[in-house]
């Protein structure tokens, strides 16, 4: 969602927020704003409105309706993180089997998930709002040691990208969080459960 999205709603809290509590208007005014949020669409605003006034005003009657509204609320926005994150997974599929197809072809695998235009993809897939997939091939054993027959071992220097590290950072392009801020990692077209990837090997060759 744009951040531009929040701000009527950030301004209310913030207004809010530095107001006396004794008007017994704010509670009710901040509930209907957030109502009206939710009817529009925007679950995730009306979310974060409806705990702040149940926080801030927890004995009055917006407050209670407010927190019965959100498990209602909370039920939705978990079902649509799941939603989206399940596109998100389909997204980086098909990238996948593009990826495996050009890799059986080429012999290894692009440089750019733009390589796969037209002939893998007709278009490379994004997040569903609207983010790019970060993409980083690599090669797997950049320099690798071979044993003869007599004599010392030799080096062999290899330059085919063999390996790729692909991700989804969520809707913050952070790191880490939590909802559809979470990271979907893939390596080597394999869902990656650690928070992180490893460090790629190096020396990676020159392209």
């Amino acid at each position: 969602m744009h951040p531009s999205r929040f701000a009527p709603a950030l301004v209310l809290i913030l207004t809010l927020a530095g107001c006396q509590s004794e008007d017994p208007r704010l509670p009710a005014n901040l509930y209907e704003e957030a109502r009206k949020l939710n009817l529009e669409g925007r679950s995730l605003e009306a979310r974060a409105m409806m705990k702040q006034l149940t926080e801030r005003y927890p004995d009055t009657e917006a407050a209670r309706q407010a927190k019965r509204d959100l498990y209602l609320i909370e039920a939705f926005v978990n079902r649509d993180i799941s939603d989206r994150q399940k596109q998100v997974r389909a997204a980086m599929k098909r990238i996948t089997d593009a990826l495996i197809r050009y890799r059986a072809k080429k012999g290894e695998y692009p440089l750019s998930l733009n390589d796969l235009l037209p002939e893998y993809l007709d278009r490379v897939p994004e997040a569903p709002w609207g983010h790019p997939f970060l993409y980083r091939p690599y090669v797997a054993r950049p320099i690798e040691n071979i044993q003869v027959k007599r004599g010392p071992a030799r080096q062999k220097f290899n330059t085919k990208s063999d390996g790729y590290y692909m991700a989804c950072l969520g809707t913050d392009l952070q790191p880490g969080g939590e909802g559809l801020a979470a990271d979907i990692l893939v390596k080597d077209g394999v869902p990656w459960g650690e928070s992180a990837f490893p460090p790629i090997p190096q020396p990676q060759p020159v392209r």
